[in-house]
């Protein structure tokens, strides 16, 4: 296997990017073209489907087949293409707010299907591109446009939700840890099945200035610990924190492929005689 690099994975015609300085979605592109290096992928035989929002910008950055969406819709394109172009590795990005909010019912339905769809979802927390709002993740007490005085909500745990509704695996991984996030995202596109893959993805310019989490290098190193003595009370005997953030793959299920079973029971029926003898959808 050749040395990886990024740029022979890229339209470089379309740098500079748009990302904020400090922005974490440039280190999950990183991560998702060494994962697809390593797994040996052709280009032409990638497919990446993106939405709407900061998220929403990179597959136009991969040098490969891609579609920039309609907002909270890749899933419901990606499953489309899969279905279609079974050859196809198809893979989603999505943000909390793309993916969550806006598609979130396309979420639940893809889990379900267990198709063979990988869906990277890079979590900020927030609405960054479309000016700063609450999204489903923001935690709580977190200031935004929308809840200038703190958010009231509960912060919505997407893997859970992604476990519960059916998908065949589940992940979660931060940007501080990229190699080990690349590990993921290879494991995500291996699984025979739907994988969802959250990335914790830190907004600097966006999220982090109206909340005080200091800069990119703070805000990116707090995945790991809190490393402001007045995030923990003034201590300084403590200079790292364990991360709130539990990561690694939580589920990897062995459920039937969405993709296969549709087209077992089309060719069935299109090759029966008598339509009573045809296997059921039951």
């Amino acid at each position: 296997m050749t040395e990886f690099d990024v740029r022979d994975y890229i339209r470089a015609e379309l740098f500079p990017h748009f990302l904020c300085p400090g922005c974490g979605h440039g280190i999950a592109l990183r991560a998702l073209l060494w994962a697809v290096h390593e797994l040996g992928i052709d280009k032409d035989s990638l497919a990446v489907v993106s939405g709407i929002g900061c998220s929403g910008r990179l597959s136009a950055y991969i040098d490969a087949n891609t579609v920039h969406a309609t907002h909270g819709r890749p899933i419901p394109f990606a499953t489309g293409l899969k279905l279609a172009r079974p050859d196809l590795t198809v893979v989603v990005i999505t943000g909390d707010g793309d993916g969550l909010a806006i598609g979130g019912n396309h979420l639940i339905h893809a889990c379900r299907r267990n198709l063979d769809i990988t869906c990277l979802m890079l979590n900020n927390e927030i609405y960054g591109m479309t000016g700063g709002q609450l999204s489903p993740t923001t935690s709580h007490d977190r200031f935004t446009t929308t809840t200038p005085q703190g958010n009231a909500d509960p912060a919505f745990d997407s893997c859970r939700l992604a476990e519960a509704a059916g998908a065949g695996l589940v992940g979660r991984e931060v940007t501080l840890q990229t190699p080990a996030l690349k590990d993921l995202i290879k494991d995500g596109i291996a699984f025979k099945g739907f994988s969802f893959v959250e990335v914790i993805s830190d907004c600097t310019e966006i999220y982090g200035r109206k909340n005080d989490l200091g800069n990119s290098v703070e805000m990116i190193l707090s995945q790991k610990g809190a490393i402001r003595p007045e995030s923990y009370g003034g201590a300084v005997d403590s200079p790292f924190r364990p991360s709130p953030w539990k990561t690694g793959v939580f589920c990897r299920h062995d459920y039937p492929e969405f993709g296969e079973t549709y087209r077992q029971r089309f060719f069935a029926r299109a090759s029966s005689p008598d339509p009573e003898t045809a296997p059921s959808d039951g």
